[in-house]
């Protein structure tokens, strides 16, 4: 990072992102740079003055208490039903499901991710819920699917002994900290209700679970 002219890698290096991403910010004109030929280049003083100005952005724009309102980070289409018994398949299916939402730039990475997280612990909440959550730099901003089990998912390690039937994941971006906190806070507040749990576990059609999650929200 001595010189004043940097390559793909050493931006990516010094901001601790994949050299993908930063290919892709240079592609759409989202962070300084330039071409030399068909190679890109990018100067020093101008990505530390873009990473201050970043940095003080964020810190300016998320708000000390967040509200969560449902509508603002799920859809019907991404409330699924899933067939599955074991704990990897579903969280797989449901992180494929989150993938497609716009604020998810790589599936792959998302996947990989929530995968990883699980392993380092369990995310069930008891109660037949299951939380899985990331925070990633790809993801632009928070989102959410949600997986409403056919079957009893029993190899979870749940802290009662209830199977997992309702899975909520939630991807955030990195600089999200609070509105992520806060949104795992509320989803398991809300899911404490078991009438609420009953009746997603009885609903016939995503719109129907939506109407749910979004009632008096």
């Amino acid at each position: 990072m001595e010189d004043d002219i940097l390559t793909i890698e050493e931006v990516a290096k010094y901001l601790r992102v994949s050299e993908r991403t930063v290919y892709d910010w240079a592609q759409k004109g989202e962070i300084p740079s330039g071409k030399i030929g068909t190679v890109w280049r990018f100067k020093k003083s101008e990505i530390e003055k873009w990473v201050n100005e970043r940095l003080s952005s964020n810190q300016k724009k998320e708000e000390p208490n967040p509200t969560v309102l449902v509508k603002n980070i799920l859809a019907p289409e991404r409330i699924v039903f899933i067939d599955h018994t074991t704990k990897r398949d579903a969280i797989v299916e449901l992180a494929n499901n989150l993938s497609t939402a716009p604020q998810v730039k790589y599936k792959d990475e998302l996947v990989s991710e929530i995968l990883k997280r699980e392993e380092l612990m369990s995310t069930a909440i008891g109660r037949g819920i299951a939380i899985p959550h990331v925070r990633l730099s790809s993801v632009t901003d928070l989102v959410m699917s949600v997986g409403i089990c056919r079957n009893d998912i029993i190899d979870f390690q749940t802290i009662d002994e209830i199977p997992v039937r309702i899975l909520i994941m939630i991807a955030a971006a990195y600089n999200q900290h609070t509105y992520y906190l806060q949104t795992l806070s509320f989803f398991s507040s809300k899911l404490k209700e078991k009438q609420l749990r009953d009746a997603l576990l009885a609903a016939k059609t995503s719109e129907e679970a939506y109407e749910l999650l979004t009632k008096d929200n």
